[in-house]
């Protein structure tokens, strides 16, 4: 099993644990914290630094994951994902044991597919994308880049979400509907 870091300390890295866990695919070596907070242990992982180890960790492991959700806004997960290709970590994607994604979808790096999620014959997923518990992501639907789908969202076949948005839990979208880039989509909306 290679080694991989965790980015954050928070409740998406809570959630992240149990998705790497469940796929038995990667040794969590660690989580990585803000510079100020106190260590913390989650599920017995420890703290093993903040980003300014990074470029030392990363001779150790090259393997990395962000376990920090967009709330109000994708920048923070954006700037440390472009911080981690820049020194040269890999973001694989990674996918609960307990989701469906067809072999004819695509999904981009650095992905985070959470339980019960569906991702339908060919769906494409953009990079570094939050997909959360419970999401249905049907054929042909495109979800753009550092975008977060929050827990059991609907997005219906032949959908666009621009790059960097967000979607409310219990949303639904319908079919052929487009979303432009930097869109937040507030919970329990219907989108036709």
């Amino acid at each position: 099993m290679r080694k991989i870091i965790i980015i954050g300390t928070g409740g998406q890295t809570i959630s992240l644990i149990d998705v790497i866990e469940s796929n038995g695919n990667f040794e969590i070596l660690g989580l990585i914290k803000k510079p100020n907070d106190k260590s913390v242990s989650i599920f017995g992982y420890e703290t093993i630094g903040t980003d300014i180890d990074l470029p030392n960790i990363r001779k150790h492991c090259d393997l990395a994951a962000i376990g920090i959700g967009q709330i109000k806004s994708p920048n923070l997960r954006m700037n440390i994902y472009s911080n981690l290709l820049r020194l040269n970590f890999t973001l694989p994607t990674i996918a609960s044991s307990k989701s469906y994604i067809s072999k004819n979808s695509k999904i981009g790096n650095g992905t985070i597919i959470h339980h019960g999620a569906i991702i339908n014959a060919g769906a494409v997923v953009g990079d570094n994308c939050i997909i959360n518990t419970k999401v249905l992501i049907e054929h042909g639907a495109e979800i753009g880049s550092h975008s977060h789908i929050s827990t059991n969202v609907i997005i219906n076949g032949d959908v666009r979400v621009g790059d960097e948005s967000f979607i409310g839990s219990g949303s639904i979208i319908y079919h052929g509907v487009n979303i432009p880039q930097s869109s937040i989509i507030k919970s329990g909306s219907i989108v036709r």
